[in-house]
């Protein structure tokens, strides 16, 4: 028997998953690594320990599955897009810490792009500009940490995001690729050409040699190391981002086919098909995948805090002890009480990208409790997907007839609830919610053959529970108009 792994490393932590030719989870590992924030607003990951909790997560899963190395027919990888790695390409060590993707330490990088070809950047490469962007990482490294530019300058370091990280060390150093799904926010790439854009390059003054090579996300891009790799050479053969890697394994194959993944931020995707439609209004344009001969790009929008919101209320309020107990408290009332959370701890997302907003709770009065609070912070979770769908609506012409839901905030009964009464159009969560992975699967068995087509994977979704919209358009408008009032109440906080 033959099997497909899947390695999905987030933000947070690495999960690692076995499917079978029936899409059945054999076996699964998760681990958390840590978090560096060395100072305000700057957060980074050491990816050797990224590397040794992958492993550990490969192993255990095999154990748990009892799965012999022997028997994975290929491997996927999914990651969290745009954090940054520098390595040195001898020794394999990395030189610095990575920048993760939500590091705000690049926006003066960014507000120099912006004034000098703003529009034009946003038109070429389909993303907008935005600290989250990998290419703004690599020039910051380049002008503040003296080992990456000697290193850079000396011919020793390779450049790279988690995909390509992960890669290189599986493959023993053989490959240095990346996928045009990721390169599709790095603001590295082309969107019309798919090649690195030269104009950026060179206003960045990034050197192409330290870039890894452009691929397709379904497909062979080396063999695992055996001295590496529990001993056998496996295929390498998927890699996606994971948002594009989600609507995947969401199977939103279609055209206005759209999904919005709850994890650490949310995610919103809406297929575009072969059509690049580009970014306006904090709304941004990836490639979601390239494989079997066709090309698909999105839409993106992207709320930087959404199940991060229950953590601080874990961590930072310590009103609750687990992300679950939000739920209980928010069933215990009827409503929020006219309580708003605007969860804007790094700025607000699309469609606003205001890295001037802060958190906002505003509508507190002496009646307000943590039940409230709780209340508001799920309430602004599907607040957030609203805004960013609104736009991806005007922009493309599709008209979004249903939500697929995915990531951890997808458990929530309440949520996905709420969900549809915001948006007016039915949520869907499939019995699968761990589509990131899944996604990266599909993406690894179409390149090896142990799947055969686009059609084949999409019949494998399977709906868990429908949640229709239960309120009508004035109490919807009113809700949404609240929701609008505080946050302009949150924005240009730090101006």
């Amino acid at each position: 028997m033959k099997y497909i792994l899947g390695i999905d490393e987030g933000t947070t932590g690495v999960k690692v998953m076995i499917f079978d030719k029936a899409v059945n989870i054999i076996s699964q590992a998760y681990s958390e690594f840590t978090q560096h924030f060395p100072q305000s607003g700057w957060v980074e990951h050491d990816a050797n320990e990224i590397w040794a909790v992958t492993l550990k997560m490969v192993d255990e899963a095999l154990q748990k599955g009892n799965i012999k190395p022997q028997q994975i027919e290929a491997i996927g990888i999914t990651n969290q897009r745009e954090t940054t790695v520098f390595w040195d390409k001898n020794t394999g060590q990395p030189v610095c810490r990575a920048i993760v993707w939500q590091d705000r330490r690049t926006l003066e990088i960014c507000e120099a792009l912006e004034a000098k070809d703003g529009a034009g950047i946003i038109d070429r490469t389909g993303m907008i500009i935005v600290p989250n962007d990998a290419a703004t990482k690599i020039r910051w490294l380049l002008d503040h940490d003296p080992k990456v530019r000697t290193g850079v300058e000396n011919g020793e370091l390779l450049y790279g995001t988690i995909d390509t990280w992960l890669v290189w060390k599986l493959t023993g150093g053989q490959a240095h690729v990346t996928d045009y799904s990721n390169a599709s926010v790095t603001l590295l790439q082309n969107a019309r050409t798919l090649d690195y854009d030269e104009w950026i390059l060179n206003e960045l003054a990034i050197p192409r040699e330290i870039l890894p090579e452009l691929r397709t996300s379904s497909e062979v891009y080396g063999l695992t190391d055996p001295a590496v790799f529990f001993g056998v050479a496996v295929p390498v053969a998927g890699i996606l981002g994971d948002q594009q890697a989600a609507a995947f394994g969401q199977g939103c194959l279609e055209k206005a086919m759209a999904k919005n993944t709850y994890g650490t931020g949310s995610f919103m995707v809406m297929n575009t098909g072969d059509k690049y439609v580009p970014p306006s209004d904090g709304v941004f344009s990836p490639v979601l995948w390239s494989a079997k001969g066709r090309t698909d790009y999105g839409l993106e929008g992207m709320a930087d805090v959404s199940g991060a919101v229950l953590q601080w209320l874990r961590d930072g309020l310590g009103i609750i002890d687990d992300a679950k107990e939000a739920e209980e408290l928010a069933r215990q009332v009827e409503d929020s009480m006219g309580v708003y959370f605007v969860p804007a701890f790094v700025g607000l997302g699309a469609p606003y990208y205001d890295s001037y907003a802060r958190g906002t709770i505003i509508g507190i009065s002496r009646g307000t409790t943590k039940q409230h609070i709780a209340r508001a912070a799920l309430e602004s979770m599907a607040f957030q997907v609203k805004d960013a769908f609104n736009v991806m609506e005007k922009k493309s012409g599709f008209k979004l007839t249903r939500l697929r839901a995915d990531g951890g905030g997808a458990k929530s009964d309440f949520l996905l609830q709420f969900q549809a009464n915001i948006l007016g159009v039915p949520v869907e969560r499939p019995v699968i919610t761990e589509t990131t992975t899944l996604g990266a699967v599909y993406a690894a068995g179409l390149a090896v053959g142990y799947w055969d087509s686009f059609e084949e994977i999409g019949q494998f979704w399977k709906i868990e529970k429908r949640f229709e919209p239960q309120i009508n358009d004035s109490k919807r408008q009113e809700l949404c108009g609240f929701w609008d009032k505080a946050v302009n109440r949150s924005a240009g906080w730090l101006k």
